[in-house]
Protein backbone atom coordinates (compact mmCIF):
# COMPACT_ATOMS: atom_id res chain seq x y z
CA UNK A 1 0.00 0.00 0.00
CA UNK A 2 1.16 3.36 -0.90
CA UNK A 3 1.64 5.68 2.57
CA UNK A 4 -0.60 8.32 2.14
CA UNK A 5 -3.07 9.45 4.70
CA UNK A 6 -6.33 11.53 4.35
CA UNK A 7 -6.75 11.65 8.06
CA UNK A 8 -3.90 13.05 10.14
CA UNK A 9 -3.10 11.81 13.90
CA UNK A 10 -3.50 15.25 14.95
CA UNK A 11 -6.64 15.46 13.65
CA UNK A 12 -7.85 11.81 15.20
CA UNK A 13 -6.27 12.38 18.78
CA UNK A 14 -8.15 15.67 18.52
CA UNK A 15 -11.59 14.00 17.67
CA UNK A 16 -11.16 11.29 20.49
CA UNK A 17 -10.02 13.38 23.24
CA UNK A 18 -13.58 15.42 22.30
CA UNK A 19 -15.38 12.03 22.79
CA UNK A 20 -13.39 11.69 26.56
CA UNK A 21 -14.01 15.55 27.58
CA UNK A 22 -17.78 15.79 26.82
CA UNK A 23 -18.53 15.38 30.67
CA UNK A 24 -17.94 12.93 34.14
CA UNK A 25 -21.11 11.89 35.27
CA UNK A 26 -20.13 9.82 37.42
CA UNK A 27 -21.26 11.42 40.36
CA UNK A 28 -23.47 10.22 43.06
CA UNK A 29 -24.09 6.61 44.60
CA UNK A 30 -22.66 4.91 41.92
CA UNK A 31 -19.49 7.05 41.16
CA UNK A 32 -18.63 6.31 45.21
CA UNK A 33 -18.48 2.97 44.75
CA UNK A 34 -16.76 2.17 41.69
CA UNK A 35 -13.66 4.18 43.22
CA UNK A 36 -13.97 2.49 46.78
CA UNK A 37 -14.88 -1.27 46.27
CA UNK A 38 -11.69 -3.27 47.89
CA UNK A 39 -7.64 -2.41 48.38
CA UNK A 40 -5.99 0.75 49.03
CA UNK A 41 -8.21 4.02 49.21
CA UNK A 42 -5.58 6.58 48.94
CA UNK A 43 -2.84 6.58 45.89
CA UNK A 44 -0.24 8.07 48.32
CA UNK A 45 3.29 7.46 45.85
CA UNK A 46 1.00 7.08 42.79
CA UNK A 47 1.29 9.77 39.80
CA UNK A 48 -2.04 9.76 38.24
CA UNK A 49 -2.45 9.28 34.42
CA UNK A 50 -5.29 11.59 34.35
CA UNK A 51 -6.84 13.43 37.24
CA UNK A 52 -10.35 12.75 37.94
CA UNK A 53 -13.47 14.95 36.60
CA UNK A 54 -10.56 14.99 32.95
CA UNK A 55 -12.33 11.35 31.73
CA UNK A 56 -15.20 9.91 31.27
CA UNK A 57 -17.09 7.60 33.55
CA UNK A 58 -20.37 6.52 33.85
CA UNK A 59 -23.42 6.74 36.22
CA UNK A 60 -24.16 3.13 36.33
CA UNK A 61 -27.71 3.23 38.23
CA UNK A 62 -29.63 0.13 38.49
CA UNK A 63 -32.55 1.75 36.27
CA UNK A 64 -32.69 5.32 33.72
CA UNK A 65 -34.06 8.39 35.28
CA UNK A 66 -37.55 9.15 34.64
CA UNK A 67 -38.21 11.68 31.48
CA UNK A 68 -38.81 12.25 27.94
CA UNK A 69 -40.52 9.36 26.38
CA UNK A 70 -38.53 7.51 23.67
CA UNK A 71 -39.51 4.96 20.68
CA UNK A 72 -36.88 3.17 19.19
CA UNK A 73 -36.64 1.20 16.34
CA UNK A 74 -34.89 -2.11 15.56
CA UNK A 75 -32.33 -2.69 12.34
CA UNK A 76 -31.53 -6.52 12.09
CA UNK A 77 -33.88 -8.46 14.67
CA UNK A 78 -31.53 -11.85 15.01
CA UNK A 79 -30.46 -12.71 18.27
CA UNK A 80 -28.44 -9.85 18.88
CA UNK A 81 -30.73 -7.27 17.75
CA UNK A 82 -33.70 -8.96 19.53
CA UNK A 83 -31.28 -9.05 22.72
CA UNK A 84 -30.30 -4.95 22.14
CA UNK A 85 -34.63 -4.63 21.83
CA UNK A 86 -35.32 -6.17 25.40
CA UNK A 87 -32.35 -4.76 27.32
CA UNK A 88 -33.88 -1.27 25.96
CA UNK A 89 -37.01 -1.95 27.38
CA UNK A 90 -35.60 -3.29 30.50
CA UNK A 91 -33.66 -0.18 30.69
CA UNK A 92 -36.31 2.31 31.79
CA UNK A 93 -39.71 3.48 31.99
CA UNK A 94 -41.98 5.49 29.13
CA UNK A 95 -39.71 3.70 26.33
CA UNK A 96 -41.44 1.61 23.47
CA UNK A 97 -39.99 -0.17 20.47
CA UNK A 98 -42.51 1.20 17.61
CA UNK A 99 -40.66 -0.11 14.22
CA UNK A 100 -38.89 -3.09 13.16
CA UNK A 101 -35.91 -3.95 10.31
CA UNK A 102 -33.97 -6.93 8.82
CA UNK A 103 -33.46 -8.45 5.78
CA UNK A 104 -36.03 -11.07 6.36
CA UNK A 105 -39.15 -11.13 7.15
CA UNK A 106 -39.41 -14.51 9.10
CA UNK A 107 -36.70 -12.29 11.80
CA UNK A 108 -38.94 -9.29 11.84
CA UNK A 109 -41.99 -11.09 12.95
CA UNK A 110 -40.27 -13.47 15.45
CA UNK A 111 -39.14 -10.37 17.46
CA UNK A 112 -42.48 -9.05 16.46
CA UNK A 113 -44.36 -12.39 18.36
CA UNK A 114 -41.64 -12.27 21.43
CA UNK A 115 -42.46 -8.48 22.51
CA UNK A 116 -46.21 -8.92 21.74
CA UNK A 117 -45.36 -12.48 24.42
CA UNK A 118 -43.36 -10.55 27.03
CA UNK A 119 -44.21 -6.88 26.76
CA UNK A 120 -47.21 -6.73 25.20
CA UNK A 121 -46.03 -4.66 22.34
CA UNK A 122 -47.81 -4.58 19.35
CA UNK A 123 -45.75 -4.19 15.97
CA UNK A 124 -48.59 -3.45 12.90
CA UNK A 125 -47.75 -4.80 9.70
CA UNK A 126 -46.58 -1.08 8.16
CA UNK A 127 -44.49 -0.93 10.89
CA UNK A 128 -42.34 -4.50 9.72
CA UNK A 129 -40.00 -3.53 7.28
CA UNK A 130 -38.03 -6.06 5.44
CA UNK A 131 -34.81 -6.38 2.95
CA UNK A 132 -31.45 -4.64 2.29
CA UNK A 133 -33.00 -0.89 2.31
CA UNK A 134 -35.09 -1.49 5.57
CA UNK A 135 -33.46 0.61 7.42
CA UNK A 136 -34.32 3.47 5.53
CA UNK A 137 -37.62 2.87 6.64
CA UNK A 138 -37.57 2.26 10.20
CA UNK A 139 -35.08 5.44 10.42
CA UNK A 140 -37.76 7.35 8.89
CA UNK A 141 -40.85 6.14 10.86
CA UNK A 142 -40.48 8.64 13.79
CA UNK A 143 -38.47 6.64 16.33
CA UNK A 144 -36.24 9.22 18.56
CA UNK A 145 -33.48 5.87 19.04
CA UNK A 146 -32.40 3.16 16.87
CA UNK A 147 -30.72 -0.06 17.68
CA UNK A 148 -28.11 -1.17 15.19
CA UNK A 149 -27.43 -4.96 14.90
CA UNK A 150 -27.55 -6.01 11.35
CA UNK A 151 -24.07 -7.96 10.37
CA UNK A 152 -21.33 -5.08 11.02
CA UNK A 153 -20.63 -4.45 7.26
CA UNK A 154 -23.83 -2.61 7.19
CA UNK A 155 -23.26 -0.43 10.51
CA UNK A 156 -21.46 2.49 8.97
CA UNK A 157 -23.39 3.49 6.24
CA UNK A 158 -26.59 2.73 8.61
CA UNK A 159 -25.14 4.77 11.66
CA UNK A 160 -24.44 7.54 9.11
CA UNK A 161 -27.89 7.68 7.92
CA UNK A 162 -29.71 7.69 11.29
CA UNK A 163 -27.43 10.35 11.96
CA UNK A 164 -28.50 12.28 9.15
CA UNK A 165 -31.96 11.76 10.14
CA UNK A 166 -31.17 13.26 13.49
CA UNK A 167 -31.71 9.57 15.39
CA UNK A 168 -29.71 8.68 18.67
CA UNK A 169 -27.93 5.17 18.44
CA UNK A 170 -26.89 2.10 19.75
CA UNK A 171 -24.54 0.27 17.45
CA UNK A 172 -23.75 -3.13 18.41
CA UNK A 173 -20.27 -4.18 17.99
CA UNK A 174 -18.02 -4.01 15.80
CA UNK A 175 -19.10 -0.91 14.56
CA UNK A 176 -16.92 -1.12 10.80
CA UNK A 177 -14.94 -3.84 9.13
CA UNK A 178 -12.90 -2.07 6.77
CA UNK A 179 -10.94 1.30 6.32
CA UNK A 180 -14.10 2.83 3.98
CA UNK A 181 -16.20 2.11 7.32
CA UNK A 182 -13.68 3.35 9.70
CA UNK A 183 -13.51 7.15 7.98
CA UNK A 184 -17.17 7.11 7.55
CA UNK A 185 -17.90 5.74 11.29
CA UNK A 186 -15.20 8.84 12.49
CA UNK A 187 -16.84 11.62 10.47
CA UNK A 188 -20.11 10.46 11.63
CA UNK A 189 -19.36 10.73 14.96
CA UNK A 190 -18.32 13.77 14.06
CA UNK A 191 -21.46 14.91 12.91
CA UNK A 192 -23.46 13.18 15.61
CA UNK A 193 -21.62 15.22 18.33
CA UNK A 194 -22.35 18.69 16.06
CA UNK A 195 -26.23 17.68 16.86
CA UNK A 196 -26.00 16.93 19.69
CA UNK A 197 -27.14 13.33 19.64
CA UNK A 198 -25.83 10.31 21.74
CA UNK A 199 -24.15 7.33 20.63
CA UNK A 200 -23.56 4.32 22.84
CA UNK A 201 -21.34 1.15 21.25
CA UNK A 202 -22.02 -2.42 22.64
CA UNK A 203 -18.60 -2.79 23.76
CA UNK A 204 -20.43 -3.33 27.16
CA UNK A 205 -16.89 -3.71 28.85
CA UNK A 206 -17.34 -0.04 29.30
CA UNK A 207 -20.83 -0.17 31.12
CA UNK A 208 -19.49 -3.30 33.56
CA UNK A 209 -18.69 -1.91 37.16
CA UNK A 210 -15.88 -3.90 37.63
CA UNK A 211 -14.14 -2.84 34.43
CA UNK A 212 -15.03 0.91 34.65
CA UNK A 213 -13.23 0.67 38.26
CA UNK A 214 -10.60 -0.89 37.51
CA UNK A 215 -9.93 1.71 34.36
CA UNK A 216 -10.75 4.29 37.02
CA UNK A 217 -7.66 2.67 39.40
CA UNK A 218 -5.47 2.75 36.26
CA UNK A 219 -6.21 6.44 35.57
CA UNK A 220 -5.70 7.12 39.44
CA UNK A 221 -1.96 5.51 39.12
CA UNK A 222 -1.79 2.47 40.55
CA UNK A 223 -0.07 0.33 37.97
CA UNK A 224 2.26 3.65 36.83
CA UNK A 225 3.07 4.34 33.05
CA UNK A 226 2.03 1.46 30.98
CA UNK A 227 4.95 -0.59 29.30
CA UNK A 228 2.84 -3.29 27.52
CA UNK A 229 -0.05 -5.96 27.88
CA UNK A 230 -2.13 -9.01 26.51
CA UNK A 231 -5.37 -9.96 25.28
CA UNK A 232 -7.30 -13.09 24.42
CA UNK A 233 -10.27 -14.58 23.13
CA UNK A 234 -9.84 -18.05 22.61
CA UNK A 235 -13.07 -20.37 22.78
CA UNK A 236 -14.41 -22.83 20.68
CA UNK A 237 -15.94 -22.35 17.08
CA UNK A 238 -18.68 -20.58 17.01
CA UNK A 239 -22.51 -21.01 15.17
CA UNK A 240 -22.70 -21.95 11.59
CA UNK A 241 -25.29 -22.40 9.09
CA UNK A 242 -25.10 -24.65 6.43
CA UNK A 243 -26.50 -23.82 2.81
CA UNK A 244 -30.28 -24.74 2.20
CA UNK A 245 -32.34 -25.71 -0.72
CA UNK A 246 -33.93 -22.44 -1.99
CA UNK A 247 -31.57 -19.79 -0.18
CA UNK A 248 -29.97 -17.43 -2.56
CA UNK A 249 -25.66 -16.81 -2.21
CA UNK A 250 -26.23 -13.49 -0.12
CA UNK A 251 -29.50 -14.82 1.83
CA UNK A 252 -26.79 -17.84 2.71
CA UNK A 253 -24.26 -15.50 3.59
CA UNK A 254 -26.07 -12.80 5.90
CA UNK A 255 -27.65 -15.98 7.54
CA UNK A 256 -24.24 -17.43 8.38
CA UNK A 257 -22.25 -13.81 8.81
CA UNK A 258 -20.17 -14.71 11.45
CA UNK A 259 -18.03 -17.26 9.07
CA UNK A 260 -17.57 -14.81 6.26
CA UNK A 261 -15.16 -11.76 6.30
CA UNK A 262 -16.94 -9.34 4.35
CA UNK A 263 -19.82 -9.29 6.48
CA UNK A 264 -18.27 -9.79 10.09
CA UNK A 265 -15.15 -8.33 9.68
CA UNK A 266 -13.28 -11.97 10.68
CA UNK A 267 -13.25 -13.35 14.13
CA UNK A 268 -10.44 -10.99 15.08
CA UNK A 269 -12.77 -7.95 14.83
CA UNK A 270 -16.25 -8.76 15.32
CA UNK A 271 -15.38 -10.75 18.51
CA UNK A 272 -12.00 -9.79 19.74
CA UNK A 273 -12.60 -6.30 19.54
CA UNK A 274 -13.78 -6.37 22.93
CA UNK A 275 -10.46 -7.36 24.25
CA UNK A 276 -8.44 -4.88 21.76
CA UNK A 277 -10.74 -2.43 23.12
CA UNK A 278 -10.32 -2.88 26.95
CA UNK A 279 -6.90 -2.39 26.38
CA UNK A 280 -6.73 0.70 24.32
CA UNK A 281 -9.44 2.64 26.27
CA UNK A 282 -7.62 1.12 30.12
CA UNK A 283 -4.40 2.76 28.56
CA UNK A 284 -5.40 5.70 26.09
CA UNK A 285 -2.93 4.25 23.30
CA UNK A 286 -3.58 3.07 20.01
CA UNK A 287 -1.51 1.18 17.73
CA UNK A 288 0.52 1.99 15.04
CA UNK A 289 1.58 -0.87 13.23
CA UNK A 290 0.87 -4.69 13.57
CA UNK A 291 2.76 -7.57 12.58
CA UNK A 292 0.74 -10.69 12.74
CA UNK A 293 0.01 -14.52 11.61
CA UNK A 294 -3.12 -16.38 11.15
CA UNK A 295 -4.61 -19.82 9.62
CA UNK A 296 -7.80 -21.65 8.64
CA UNK A 297 -7.82 -24.82 10.06
CA UNK A 298 -11.53 -26.22 11.50
CA UNK A 299 -14.13 -24.00 10.04
CA UNK A 300 -16.61 -25.46 8.06
CA UNK A 301 -18.19 -22.52 6.08
CA UNK A 302 -17.59 -19.10 4.98
CA UNK A 303 -14.06 -17.62 4.03
CA UNK A 304 -12.39 -16.32 7.04
CA UNK A 305 -9.62 -17.22 9.27
CA UNK A 306 -9.84 -19.52 12.80
CA UNK A 307 -6.83 -18.12 15.11
CA UNK A 308 -4.73 -14.92 14.85
CA UNK A 309 -2.21 -14.12 16.57
CA UNK A 310 -0.67 -9.93 16.79
CA UNK A 311 2.38 -8.07 17.71
CA UNK A 312 0.95 -4.61 18.04
CA UNK A 313 3.11 -1.11 18.72
CA UNK A 314 1.38 1.02 19.84
CA UNK A 315 2.10 4.78 20.16
CA UNK A 316 3.80 4.96 22.94
CA UNK A 317 6.41 2.28 21.78
CA UNK A 318 5.44 -0.41 23.77
CA UNK A 319 4.13 -3.80 22.13
CA UNK A 320 0.12 -5.37 22.59
CA UNK A 321 0.09 -9.26 21.79
CA UNK A 322 -3.26 -10.20 21.07
CA UNK A 323 -4.51 -13.50 20.37
CA UNK A 324 -8.02 -15.13 19.63
CA UNK A 325 -9.36 -19.22 17.67
CA UNK A 326 -12.25 -20.02 17.55
CA UNK A 327 -11.79 -24.00 17.50
CA UNK A 328 -13.17 -26.71 19.35
CA UNK A 329 -10.93 -28.90 21.74
CA UNK A 330 -8.52 -26.02 22.78
CA UNK A 331 -7.53 -23.89 25.82
CA UNK A 332 -9.80 -21.30 26.19
CA UNK A 333 -8.98 -17.65 27.86
CA UNK A 334 -11.27 -14.59 27.28
CA UNK A 335 -9.10 -11.78 29.53
CA UNK A 336 -6.77 -8.66 29.63
CA UNK A 337 -3.74 -8.01 30.91
CA UNK A 338 -1.88 -4.24 31.18
CA UNK A 339 1.60 -3.91 32.50
CA UNK A 340 2.60 -1.19 34.12
CA UNK A 341 5.80 0.51 35.78
CA UNK A 342 4.68 -0.36 39.33
CA UNK A 343 2.09 -3.40 38.51
CA UNK A 344 -0.15 -5.00 36.32
CA UNK A 345 -4.27 -5.44 35.85
CA UNK A 346 -6.11 -8.84 35.06
CA UNK A 347 -9.34 -8.48 33.83
CA UNK A 348 -11.48 -12.02 32.78
CA UNK A 349 -14.59 -12.54 31.39
CA UNK A 350 -15.82 -14.01 34.81
CA UNK A 351 -15.66 -10.80 36.68
CA UNK A 352 -12.05 -10.66 38.07
CA UNK A 353 -10.69 -7.18 37.89
CA UNK A 354 -7.75 -7.06 40.55
CA UNK A 355 -4.25 -5.33 40.52
CA UNK A 356 -0.84 -6.47 41.62
CA UNK A 357 2.47 -5.08 42.51
CA UNK A 358 5.51 -5.54 40.95
CA UNK A 359 5.91 -8.22 43.77
CA UNK A 360 2.97 -10.08 42.43
CA UNK A 361 0.89 -8.48 45.73
CA UNK A 362 -2.28 -7.55 45.51
CA UNK A 363 -2.87 -3.75 45.84
CA UNK A 364 -6.71 -3.69 44.86
CA UNK A 365 -9.46 -5.91 43.95
CA UNK A 366 -13.14 -4.99 42.77
CA UNK A 367 -15.95 -6.20 45.27
CA UNK A 368 -18.73 -7.87 44.01
CA UNK A 369 -20.17 -7.97 46.96
CA UNK A 370 -20.20 -4.32 47.79
CA UNK A 371 -21.74 -4.17 44.01
CA UNK A 372 -24.24 -6.95 44.97
CA UNK A 373 -25.11 -4.89 48.17
CA UNK A 374 -25.60 -1.72 46.47
CA UNK A 375 -27.24 -2.28 42.85
CA UNK A 376 -29.75 -4.38 41.76
CA UNK A 377 -29.00 -4.47 38.20
CA UNK A 378 -25.40 -6.07 37.13
CA UNK A 379 -26.10 -6.97 33.50
CA UNK A 380 -23.99 -4.38 31.38
CA UNK A 381 -26.10 -5.17 28.18
CA UNK A 382 -28.99 -3.25 30.14
CA UNK A 383 -26.64 -0.64 31.71
CA UNK A 384 -25.54 0.40 28.21
CA UNK A 385 -29.10 1.08 27.80
CA UNK A 386 -29.95 2.84 30.82
CA UNK A 387 -26.48 5.18 29.88
CA UNK A 388 -27.45 6.19 26.65
CA UNK A 389 -31.42 6.62 28.10
CA UNK A 390 -29.73 9.08 30.99
CA UNK A 391 -27.62 11.02 28.61
CA UNK A 392 -30.51 11.75 25.63
CA UNK A 393 -32.89 12.24 28.70
CA UNK A 394 -30.34 14.37 29.89
CA UNK A 395 -29.47 16.13 26.62
CA UNK A 396 -25.81 15.48 27.82
CA UNK A 397 -24.64 13.80 24.44
CA UNK A 398 -22.41 11.10 24.62
CA UNK A 399 -19.70 9.78 21.78
CA UNK A 400 -18.21 6.14 22.15
CA UNK A 401 -18.29 5.63 18.27
CA UNK A 402 -14.65 7.70 18.20
CA UNK A 403 -13.05 5.42 20.87
CA UNK A 404 -14.59 2.45 19.56
CA UNK A 405 -13.37 3.13 15.77
CA UNK A 406 -9.60 2.65 17.46
CA UNK A 407 -10.26 -0.77 18.50
CA UNK A 408 -11.48 -1.28 15.35
CA UNK A 409 -8.97 -0.32 13.79
CA UNK A 410 -6.54 -2.42 15.68
CA UNK A 411 -8.65 -5.31 14.76
CA UNK A 412 -8.70 -4.71 10.90
CA UNK A 413 -4.49 -4.06 10.81
CA UNK A 414 -4.13 -7.15 12.66
CA UNK A 415 -6.55 -9.41 10.25
CA UNK A 416 -4.93 -7.59 7.26
CA UNK A 417 -1.30 -8.20 8.47
CA UNK A 418 -2.08 -11.64 9.07
CA UNK A 419 -4.25 -12.05 5.96
CA UNK A 420 -1.54 -10.86 3.99
CA UNK A 421 1.78 -11.27 6.42
CA UNK A 422 2.71 -7.58 5.57
CA UNK A 423 3.59 -4.85 8.44
CA UNK A 424 0.15 -3.04 8.33
CA UNK A 425 0.84 0.93 10.04
CA UNK A 426 -2.45 2.82 11.21
CA UNK A 427 -1.18 5.24 8.32
CA UNK A 428 -1.36 3.51 5.75
CA UNK A 429 -4.80 1.34 6.67
CA UNK A 430 -6.57 4.41 7.87
CA UNK A 431 -6.06 6.06 3.98
CA UNK A 432 -6.57 2.70 2.50
CA UNK A 433 -9.34 2.66 -0.41
CA UNK A 434 -10.04 -0.95 1.17
CA UNK A 435 -13.42 -1.78 0.99
CA UNK A 436 -14.97 -4.79 2.11
CA UNK A 437 -18.94 -4.00 0.13
CA UNK A 438 -19.53 -6.53 -2.50
CA UNK A 439 -20.17 -4.09 -5.52
CA UNK A 440 -22.52 -6.87 -7.04
CA UNK A 441 -24.76 -6.70 -3.79
CA UNK A 442 -28.53 -8.25 -3.89
CA UNK A 443 -30.30 -10.79 -2.79
CA UNK A 444 -30.28 -12.97 -5.87
CA UNK A 445 -27.38 -14.42 -7.43
CA UNK A 446 -23.80 -13.16 -6.49
CA UNK A 447 -20.33 -13.30 -7.98
CA UNK A 448 -18.71 -15.86 -5.43
CA UNK A 449 -15.46 -16.10 -7.16
CA UNK A 450 -14.26 -13.41 -4.84
CA UNK A 451 -14.70 -14.95 -1.34
CA UNK A 452 -11.60 -17.15 -0.81
CA UNK A 453 -9.85 -17.86 1.81
CA UNK A 454 -6.44 -15.21 1.97
CA UNK A 455 -3.28 -16.90 1.89
CA UNK A 456 -0.38 -14.68 3.25
CA UNK A 457 3.09 -13.95 1.36
CA UNK A 458 4.23 -15.13 -2.09
CA UNK A 459 4.08 -18.26 -3.64
CA UNK A 460 7.73 -20.58 -3.80
CA UNK A 461 8.97 -20.42 -7.17
CA UNK A 462 9.24 -23.99 -8.22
Amino acid sequence: MKKENSISRRSFLKTSAMAGALGTVGSGTAAVMLTSCGGSQTNTGYTPLQQPGSYYVPNLVDFAKDGQPLKAGVVGCGGRGSGAAFDFLNAANGVTIVALGDTFQERVDDLAAKLKQEKDIDIPQDMRFVGLDAYKSVIDSGVDVVLLATPPVFRPEHFKYATEQGKHSFLEKPICVDPVGYRTIVATARQAQAKNLSVVVGTQRHHQRNYVAAYQKIQDGLIGEITGGNVYWNQSMLWFRERQAGWSDCEWMIKDWVNWKWLSGDHIVEQHVHNIDVFTWFTGLRPVSAVAFGSRQRRVTGDQYDNFSVDFVMDNGCHLHSMCRQIDGTATNVSEFVQGTKGSCYTDSGGTAIIKDLSGKVVWEYDFEAEKAQFKQTNPYVLEHVNLINHIRDRKPLDQASHNAISNMGGIMGRESAYTGAEVTWENMTASPLDYMPADLNLGKMDMSGFVVPVPGSPQNK
